[in-house]
């Protein structure tokens, strides 16, 4: 195999690369070369997909079997639908990433592959779906984005040569958005650790290197079709979630549960200043049984915590990135409300 990774320096695109590198493969990356370093051993092409030119001398350093695209989270659909196209005569697939925030439903309503996806055609610009002023219903533009850019690899390549993958949250060595690693450093702080309830709650978090073998099993597949990429619905929870992250650290930590009112009465922002927080009753019932019957296998949750917590203290370094500031409590504002649950 032949693969082209756009993308493939940082996180879920290194992932990709290395995978595939293990498995013998031929690997190209494309990418400007801002953030991360290529992995040993593969063909590193130098580009910008918003670029015309660029993505006609990309072209021509093909075939490849497949493409797969990491790399599309901030490019509206019609800089996709540029690159797909100019790929569509020298790739044999397109393997492209995108959300399950792609679904009208979510965070809202259960999923399956046959919700409705948003609104959002294959050429809109990055201003598509953006929200008035005073706007107070459910935040699309994200989603309307990625769902015009599943439609964009479609139209160039055909439903038949496109595999769109629709994860959830995506944690493991290497993550840059802070969720986990936020929540191990917390864990190794010790003391009382206020824990937002129910422990017994499902959730759904998949390790990176299970989303990238999952995506190279899709460039090898035949037919197209869409997946979402998550850990099975009830096997996690995020009880045990904290505690493998306090057996990681060899932390003496203690968890204080709060109920999820008593979080929301106090405002605390959902899904950021506490990580995979939240209570929406469609969040973490996402369907991925298709998947899981193409060849999608998620390990353990306890495993990506302990491997992520190796990495970070093996001096791992994720891509500096602007979200990683948005997660997490800080220390006096945590102390209060577990004052606040004592009392």
């Amino acid at each position: 195999m032949k693969v082209l990774v756009l993308g493939g320096t940082w996180f879920l695109g290194r992932a990709v690369a290395v995978e595939a590198l293990s498995r013998g493969w031929g690997v190209s990356l494309f990418n400007r070369g801002r953030s991360g370093d290529a992995p040993e051993g593969v063909q590193q092409i130098r580009g910008d997909r918003t670029v015309a030119g660029d993505l006609t001398e990309l072209a021509r350093h093909g075939p490849w079997d497949a493409v797969i695209d990491t790399s599309a989270s901030e490019l509206a659909p019609r800089s996709v639908l540029a690159g797909a196209t100019a790929l569509a005569a020298v790739a044999g697939r397109y393997v492209y990433v995108s959300t399950v925030n792609a679904y009208r439903g979510w965070p809202d309503e259960p999923l399956t592959e046959s919700s409705e996806v948003l609104d959002g055609p294959p050429d809109a610009d990055i201003d598509y779906g953006r929200l008035p002023d005073g706007w107070d219903g459910p935040d699309w533009y994200y989603g309307r984005q990625k769902a015009g850019a599943e439609r964009a690899s479609v139209a160039a390549f055909g439903a038949t040569r496109v595999a769109i993958l629709r994860p959830g949250v995506i944690l493991g060595p290497g993550e840059y958005i802070g969720r986990l690693p936020w929540w191990l450093r917390r864990a190794d702080r010790g003391g009382p650790i206020l824990a937002p309830g129910p422990p017994g709650k499902s959730i759904q978090p998949v390790d990176v290197r299970d989303v990238a073998d999952f995506a190279l099993r899709q460039a090898t597949a035949s037919g197209g079709g869409s997946y979402n990429v998550t850990a099975p619905i009830g096997r996690e929870t995020m009880g045990g979630f904290l505690e493998a992250c306090l057996q990681a650290t060899g932390s003496d930590g203690r968890l204080v549960w709060a109920p999820d009112d008593f979080l929301s009465e106090r405002v605390i922002r959902q899904w950021t200043e506490l990580p995979l927080w939240r209570t929406h009753p469609g969040v973490w019932r996402i369907d991925s049984a298709r998947a899981q019957a193409a060849g999608l296998t998620c390990r353990p949750l306890s495993q990506t915590v302990h491997d992520t917590w190796k990495w970070l203290r093996d001096g791992g370094n994720p891509v500096a990135h602007p979200r990683w500031a948005e997660h997490g409590l800080p220390a006096d504002k945590e102390a209060g409300l577990l004052s606040q649950l004592s009392t």
